[in-house]
């Protein structure tokens, strides 16, 4: 399985770390334990608990280069630390003990590997408090405190030594370094971010610029054509390529989010234009919207816009007569996760039952049904109304792209 890049460097960062604490704590327990030994008069089992902690870290340390299981690694560091800290405690002086502290850097550490492993061993390490009191309140004691009084105070710095330079040294360092590079790979991800939507902003100007040009070269054709049939064929192509362009002109204007359209003024704007397109500027023809606030792909819009586009534009040529009043309905619904309803018509004076859209030669009627199956959906006509009203349910269409390394 490949594993992708930013996971890579986490998991550098944590082997890193983990290292860097086992090569760390191993030699500072060496020096401890010769200092305890040497230097304070300390005997028995505390420096032994050093040495022997030393000797398994860096053996455990070294098989990490042969398995590389991380998590089997620092799992046998953690209890070796518990254990040489709980019997170092147990034997300098018990709950009042300075090293006491060294199981909360076992914790600190659990924390930094994974949440869950942080609170099974806070668990675990709070336990152990809690029985290392309870343990200075009972009769039975195997040995009391084995260090000599008059070495008492310079454990007690070591011990403090010990702790910090763990905590600031090693962890405080190493997670400060793994900030700066958390902090630095955000930033250059947030940068390539910014460039492309940059980029597909202006992918979305072009491409609506060019559609504009083809609206523009067809609105010119329209006029140089005498025949009204052949130009009006022309106006609906071109009526056609607007409804395209206003989708991607609204991309083209948001800051907040480039993938998704919303839907309500993309309808408004996108009937005004085809009223006044077909009606002119003066008409009797109002249009009522029933939509909710809902954004839509523009795999899906597109294909949306297309069929309110030839119904509209049917309704504005044969269903309401020249000048007369009229109203054009449309109505969309959410259903599910990604299912949506649609209700569009007109009052007008409709069209006869018995005509198939199936078999009709009307590119309209044609293009209506076969968008509504490219949205996965169905369309139906509701004929118990007065004029032509269709019921349209259909599913959100969302393209998925593989990225290629």
């Amino acid at each position: 399985m490949k594993i992708p890049n930013k996971d890579k460097y986490r998991l550098q960062d944590k082997i890193q770390l983990v290292l860097k604490v086992n090569y760390s704590s191993s030699l500072f327990a060496v020096i401890l334990g010769i200092i305890c030994l040497f230097l304070l008069d300390i005997k028995g089992i505390i420096p032994y608990t050093f040495f022997g902690f030393a000797v398994l870290n860096l053996l455990n340390t070294f098989l990490f280069r042969k398995h590389e299981n991380l998590t089997v690694t620092y799992n046998i560091t953690s209890i070796l630390a518990m254990v040489g800290a709980t019997l170092i405690t147990l034997f300098s002086g018990g709950i009042q003990s300075p090293f006491i502290f060294v199981l909360a850097i076992v914790v600190f550490a659990g924390y930094v590997t994974t949440k869950i492993y942080g609170q099974v061993y806070l668990i675990i390490n709070l336990a152990v408090v809690a029985i290392i009191f309870l343990y200075d309140f009972s009769d039975f004691k195997i040995s009391g405190n084995t260090i000599p009084l008059e070495s008492r105070s310079w454990f007690s710095f070591l011990s403090v030594i010990f702790a910090v330079y763990l905590l600031g040294g090693v962890f405080g360092k190493n997670l400060l370094r793994a900030h700066h590079k958390l902090y630095k790979s955000r930033r250059e991800i947030q940068e390539r971010i910014d460039e492309k939507e940059t980029l597909l902003k202006e992918v979305h100007h072009r491409v609506k610029n060019n559609l504009q040009t083809v609206s523009s070269l067809l609105s010119l054709q329209s006029r140089s054509i005498a025949d009204e049939k052949i130009s009006s064929i022309i106006k609906s192509s071109q009526n056609r390529v607007v409804s395209m362009a206003m989708v991607h002109e609204m991309l083209y204007k948001r800051d907040d989010y480039l993938s998704k359209i919303e839907l309500k003024p993309y309808v408004k704007e996108l009937c005004e234009y085809l009223v006044r397109s077909v009606k002119g500027n003066t008409n009797n023809v109002k249009v009522k919207l029933d939509i909710d606030e809902n954004k839509l792909s523009i795999d899906t819009v597109i294909p949306l816009g297309l069929i309110i586009n030839e119904t509209i534009t049917n309704a504005l040529k044969y269903g309401i007569k020249e000048d007369k009043a009229g109203e054009i309905l449309i109505s969309l619904r959410k259903l599910s996760d990604k299912r949506y309803e649609m209700y569009i018509g007109d009052n007008g004076i409709g069209y006869s039952d018995d005509i198939d859209p199936k078999t009709s030669k009307s590119l309209g009627l044609k293009l209506i049904y076969n968008l509504a199956r490219q949205l996965r959906g169905s369309i139906t006509r509701d004929s118990e109304k007065k004029g032509t009203y269709y019921r349209m349910e259909f599913e959100e269409i969302i393209e998925e792209f593989n990225s290629v390394d």
